[in-house]
């Protein structure tokens, strides 16, 4: 099954891997939804969800490192005319607490918009365009993705 499709499951064997996905992923958002999507990403901790989006942001021509948005909620990148943000909800208590950093802004704005944990905002997110599910597998460093699309021109 191609990244073109509706809906894919793959293996990832390693880290390269993940992040060689996530710049197949990106440049499917890019080119499908104009390079304005809401991603949402799931996974337990440890489950490579940040090592996705570095793939996602090397799409848009980022190269450096890519640092999980924990502790302040929001990366944001501009490259080439592309604006991508990148979320990390994990330590959000009350959905609210999203006003303090402009998040119906960004969200109801242009751009890709990545969110780890959108759980956590639940009640305050659009409909989403793609969510990925990162799940770790038995084998060392291997992970399974499954990415289901919606709104997708099939």
């Amino acid at each position: 099954m191609g990244i073109d499709d509706y809906m894919l499951t793959e293996n990832l064997p390693s880290e390269a891997a993940t992040v060689q996905f996530g710049e197949r992923l990106g440049r499917t958002l890019l080119d499908k939804f104009r390079g304005s999507a809401l991603v949402l990403l799931q996974g337990e901790l440890g489950a490579g969800k940040t090592t996705l989006v570095r793939g996602i942001l090397r799409s848009i021509g980022h190269s450096g490192v890519v640092k999980s948005p924990t502790y302040t909620l929001l990366e944001p990148y501009s490259l080439g005319g592309q604006d991508a943000y990148h979320f990390d909800l994990y330590r959000i208590n009350d959905p609210e607490e999203l006003l303090f950093v402009g998040f119906d802004e960004i969200i109801d704005g242009p751009g890709l918009k990545i969110i780890e944990w959108p759980e956590r905002a639940e009640g305050w997110l659009p409909r989403e365009q793609a969510v990925v599910k990162l799940e770790v597998t038995q084998a060392v460093d291997e992970r399974k993705v499954t990415v289901r699309f919606n709104d997708f021109d099939v």
